[in-house]
């Protein structure tokens, strides 16, 4: 265990650092927690990539997010440069006492060097050993056990050379107006109090179930009774596909929010939902966060890093109805839909249970 006298001086100030997707971004609460559990006064910030801000931006233990914009290379090179000296200056003027860089990049390795901060932590990865990634941290937490452990206790396991009790709870956030924009949006389409979310989609459609069995399993519900609403990003591929499962469905007790909602309004509509069905991708993640009443559908991902973390529900695996290809070994663009093994009466039973 290592500690810095800074680290008990009266206002301190901590930097965050990840830069990857939105479910990393929302699995990294459980260090922020962790962080405002041992020092309560502390000003938290976060780096990372614009386009995941909505993840965190209505996270009440964030002080400042700072955004790395991909677009900024749109600029061309002096006007990337200008960018990305801004960035750089603006991160060491706030003087920071601790970095945890919890990223694998080079780029993260240099922003956390040049805050100057006099305890910066990152993570002694293999294919990051030698003298410069070293030299850009003052402490490097061990890896060892990361490959059989969640994204979660992996993201906490940078806390260890502070000797920090880590908290294990993530936290998906939104606002008030979030939610005050979905109710507007649900009592317009004439939806009850109690419905269930269907997010049928994610970005790579071989994580993705037969439009036909979700439309199957949509219609069970709704003979039982249950007002479904459905939703997916903006990606037209995306709108397509809830259309056509929409198309096979009967049309009393349905309605589509497809492309419609921001991501924390996606969140306060899983957090008011009775149970939400979805397959494994960002919504899953939050509606495990929420504690919304979940059926997951998970096919060739790794279960180990990426199931929905502490899920109030059930995780419905592909790879128990036939056989699953090796997760590194997808064709990320392949047409293949792995999860379509999985059978309807599974799903409904699955929902059923989360209902009763």
């Amino acid at each position: 265990m290592m500690m810095n006298n800074s680290l008990n001086a009266p206002g301190l100030r901590i930097l965050l650092i990840k830069l990857r997707h939105h479910g990393d971004m929302l699995l990294t609460t459980p260090v922020i927690h962790s962080l405002r559990q041992r020092w309560p006064d502390a000003q938290i910030d976060v780096l990372l990539y614009e386009e995941t801000r909505d993840m965190l931006a209505a996270h009440p233990d964030i002080h400042q997010i700072y955004g790395i914009d991909r677009k900024w290379k749109k600029l061309g090179t002096r006007g990337h440069l200008q960018k990305e000296w801004q960035l750089l200056t603006t991160l060491r003027d706030q003087r920071y006492q601790l970095v945890l860089n919890l990223a694998d990049q080079w780029r993260s390795a240099i922003i956390t060097r040049f805050t100057g901060a006099p305890v910066r932590i990152g993570f002694d990865f293999n294919k990051r050993r030698g003298w410069f990634w070293r030299h850009c941290h003052t402490e490097l937490a061990s890896v060892n056990g990361h490959k059989q452990m969640h994204t979660v206790e992996q993201n906490i396991s940078i806390l260890a050379p502070l000797g920090i009790a880590p908290v294990s709870s993530v936290a998906m956030s939104y606002s008030p107006e979030d939610w005050q924009a979905v109710s507007d949006k649900l009592a317009e389409k004439g939806v009850p109090e109690k419905f269930i979310v269907v997010q049928p989609t994610s970005r790579w459609f071989f994580k993705c179930w037969d439009e036909s069995k979700m439309a199957q399993t949509i219609s069970a519900l709704q003979q039982e009774g249950h007002t479904i609403v459905l939703t997916s990003g903006p990606d037209k591929k995306e709108l397509a596909m809830v259309d056509t499962i929409l198309a096979a469905c009967p049309q009393e007790r349905v309605v589509s929010l497809a492309g419609q909602l921001t991501l924390r309004q996606l969140g306060a509509l899983i957090g008011h939902a009775a149970l939400f069905i979805g397959v494994d991708s960002v919504p899953m993640h939050m509606a495990a966060a929420l504690q919304t009443p979940c059926v997951a559908l998970f096919g060739p991902s790794k279960l180990t890093f990426w199931s929905p973390w502490q899920v109030n529900g059930e995780v419905i695996w592909a790879g128990e109805y036939g056989p699953l290809p090796d997760p590194d070994a997808v064709d990320t663009k392949t047409k293949e839909r792995y999860l379509d093994a999985i059978p309807v009466e599974r799903v409904v039973a699955a929902a059923r249970n989360c209902l009763s």
